[in-house]
């Protein structure tokens, strides 16, 4: 089988299992399973599949077609223009949580001390090291989740200090400049409305925050606000809708902001603790 042919095949597969993005998504697997670029598919499409390739790339179709996503089937998906290896364990990175890294790097570009609740696969806290130069700490709560952002900084070449803990337990009072996070924020009664891809196959324990959604941010605001410094500022990314009632969690911070992502929903809410 030819590579043109693989990919027509292959989109034909995911297209009438009513996979999105079909032909993008078998090109994809196909670069996975071949080792090459987009671009290669192109320049040869004569070439002929390796029986070990076609093996790979049948099972990914597959795996595809039963709703696994894509990312945890290439296990790596891009955040802040680097690779971050991915797994069952975290959450994907979205491009949306890139504005939570925006908002920090604009309000307080010169954090030095700086935790990240939270930390999935190692992405906000990894970019945040690396674009900032801070010294970075990383919570938890899975260990599993641990391992995989251990091993993002790592092969990332960034210094972070990652500590198993239910939010900022273990952090001191009045020693952070900076507390960041994208916390589970889905509501409970939206888990049968859900993409399949999300619902069955990424962390619950990163997704669902109670039956409003508002469990995390009740917690992790006032256990931000002991562990900051006077001015120190706390970052929390923001579920669909919920804009008001986190702001609402807020009264008592200062210069409190709320940006929007670029399809307008309000994504990251910025807050200073009294000086």
């Amino acid at each position: 089988m030819t590579l043109r042919t693989a990919v027509t095949k292959g989109t034909e597969l995911l297209t009438a299992s009513g996979t999105p993005e079909p032909r993008l998504t078998a090109e994809l697997l196909l670069c996975h399973a071949v080792h090459c670029e987009r671009p290669y598919l192109y320049a040869h499409p004569e070439q002929d599949l390796r029986e070990v390739e076609w093996i790979h790339y049948g099972r990914w179709l597959h795996e595809r077609m039963q709703g696994k996503p894509l990312q945890y089937i290439t296990k790596t998906q891009e955040f802040y223009g680097r690779p971050f290896t991915v797994s069952p364990d975290v959450l994907i990175p979205r491009p949306e949580t890139e504005l939570l890294i925006e908002t920090v790097i604009k309000r307080r570009p010169s954090a030095g001390a700086v935790v990240d609740v939270g930390t999935g696969s190692g992405a906000i806290a990894i970019t945040l090291a690396l674009e900032l130069g801070a010294s970075v700490v990383a919570t938890d709560i899975s260990a599993a989740a641990l391992k995989v952002a251990a091993s993002n900084a790592t092969t990332l070449e960034a210094t972070v200090r990652f500590i198993a803990a239910d939010l900022l337990e273990p952090i001191a009072d009045g020693t952070m400049d900076l507390v960041v996070s994208n916390p589970p924020y889905v509501s409970l009664e939206d888990r049968e409305s859900m993409q399949r891809e999300v619902r069955d196959w990424e962390p619950e324990l990163a997704l669902f925050a109670g039956v409003d959604g508002l469990d995390i941010y009740r917690r992790v605001i006032p256990e931000g606000w002991r562990v900051l410094r006077a001015s120190g500022l706390l970052a929390i990314e923001l579920g669909f809708g919920q804009a008001d009632a986190v702001a609402a969690l807020v009264r008592d911070w200062h210069n409190v902001e709320i940006a929007a992502d670029l399809a307008g929903i309000p994504r990251v809410l910025s807050c200073e603790k009294p000086s």
